[in-house]
């Protein structure tokens, strides 16, 4: 489909321009980047877990995790329509810019949330469906509802909504959910608050006005650099677990070591660097999104050449 089909259309009616929702609207509805790495760490999950899938059911398994994923952004852009529309980052989303109504919005995710629960439980089990039931419902009404208006804490509690589908898929594939993707899961958790922070300090303003009590405006910002480096330092440590409790081998730890140690660095700049000064949130920020996918990318190579090689 051509970029100009996926884009919405205006159209006037007695004088006023309206635009008119096309599918890149609702696809964007989805949070797009959010969703990709849902899936990603999902698989990952999946392959890493005993015993085998049947490809198709693998395959219609990964792609309900996705439309849950995708129904979670949904209804967090219904619910915060109305910060969305105060802050730079987030006013060009299709409900602040007037091409999809809240109503829309929000029956949109519903219905993606049903769909995808009973669409997982009907190609894996009910274990993997319940946990993403769960994902869904606190990714939404525990972070988006709860705590992101009301504690500096809310990415730090709210996290556990992002790092549960390695934990989803595991039980997808395997139909149980022991220690292993938990400890997957723990490394995505400790990951969250130094990535969305980073986020946070170059973007503070932002949230000042949307009134959103991210770290950075509710602590400020020596406190919020402080604890970045402190979650770096647990980061980088947790981040071997895989290997010492033999869910990974050799490619795994260089990969993890070496990466944590650059999280590590990032951070402690990010601590020392002047106040107004986000160069190094900027570069930390980035940096996190490389160390999570490369983290998880290596866990992949290692279970795929377990498998096949």
């Amino acid at each position: 489909m051509s970029d100009a089909a996926m884009k919405s259309e205006p159209y006037t009616l007695a004088g006023q321009t309206y635009s008119l929702a096309g599918p890149g609207d609702y696809f964007a509805l989805l949070k797009p980047r959010v969703m990709s790495l849902v899936i990603f760490t999902a698989f990952v999950g999946m392959v890493a877990a005993p015993g085998e899938l049947n490809p198709v059911l693998a395959v219609i398994s990964l792609f309900a995790i996705a439309v849950g994923a995708g129904a979670s952004g949904a209804l967090n852009m219904w619910w915060d329509a109305d910060i969305d529309a105060v802050m730079a980052r987030t006013a060009g989303r299709p409900i602040p810019a007037g091409r999809v109504p809240r109503a829309e919005a929000a029956a949109f995710g519903g219905f993606l949330s049903a769909l995808s629960v009973a669409l997982l439980a009907l190609a894996s089990n009910y274990l993997a469906a319940g946990l993403l039931a769960f994902t869904i419902f606190f990714y939404v009404v525990i972070y988006s509802m709860w705590l992101k208006r009301l504690t500096p804490q809310n990415i730090v509690i709210g996290g556990a909504a992002g790092a549960l589908p390695p934990v989803v898929g595991w039980a997808a594939a395997s139909g149980t959910a022991p220690l292993e993707p938990w400890v997957l899961f723990a490394i995505i958790f400790l990951w969250t608050p130094p990535h969305f922070w980073a986020l946070a300090l170059f973007r503070h303003g932002d949230y000042e006005r949307a009134g959103v009590p991210m770290m950075p405006v509710a602590k400020g910002e020596k406190s919020t650099r402080l604890q970045i480096f402190i979650y770096a330092l647990i980061l980088a440590a947790a981040g071997l677990a895989p290997f010492v409790l033999g869910m990974a081998g050799a490619l795994y730890l260089a990969v993890s070591a070496s990466l944590g140690a650059g999280f590590v660095w990032l951070s402690w700049k990010v601590f020392r660097a002047d106040e107004g000064d986000y160069g190094s949130a900027q570069k930390l920020f980035g940096f996190s999104i490389l160390y999570l996918f490369a983290l998880f990318a290596a866990l992949l190579v290692e279970a795929v050449a377990a498998t096949y090689l």
